[in-house]
């Protein structure tokens, strides 16, 4: 009733579903829109003007680049806006990349490539790379797994078979009836 959100009360309240939430209280939808409008209203004169002004050409330009930037070889970047990444280029080893399923034999090659790079460097005795390397392989394949589980399945049917006919020499049995 004070302008709190309904999808707030229910992670407040701890519901999974929100019609546990609204269940509580009949709320109807011209008053859910009238107390969000509210709060909204509420919020947005608690915060700078400037962040509600409209973009220039520039800044519109630059967020619609966002996504292009976003792109990276074996799927897509799934951070914020204006964020910069922090596993710099690492993009199997984040969980905010979202693998390409096209490029599933890509990141088979990249694991692939890391167990090789493992082995080499336990060969050389160079233990902290094979941490990072383990890190990054466990990583190539999680993504591999999302695949997998995305992938739709094929289901293999066996060929339909019509019954021989019965041979010219030797009649059908007749059905007899006990009755």
């Amino acid at each position: 009733m004070n302008g709190l959100p309904p999808h707030i009360a229910q992670v407040i309240a701890g519901h999974q579903d929100i019609s546990v939430t609204i269940g509580y209280k009949a709320v109807y939808a011209e008053e859910t829109i009238k107390s969000h409008l509210a709060f909204l209203a509420r919020r947005r004169a608690m915060r700078p003007s400037e962040e509600y002004r409209t973009p220039t050409d520039t800044e519109w330009q630059e967020f619609l680049g966002h996504f292009e930037r976003r792109k990276v070889a074996t799927g897509l970047c799934g951070r914020a806006f204006s964020t910069s990444c922090i596993h710099e280029n690492t993009c199997l080893r984040c969980s905010m990349h979202w693998p390409d399923p096209a490029q599933r034999d890509r990141i088979v090659g990249i694991r692939d490539n890391v167990i090789a790079r493992i082995a080499e460097a336990e060969r050389e005795g160079w233990l902290g790379e094979v941490e990072g390397l383990q890190t990054t392989l466990a990583g190539a394949n999680d993504k591999i797994a999302q695949i997998d589980r995305t992938a739709p399945q094929a289901v293999n049917l066996p060929m339909p078979t019509v019954p021989p006919p019965h041979p010219p020499d030797r009649p059908a049995q007749p059905v007899v009836s006990t009755r």
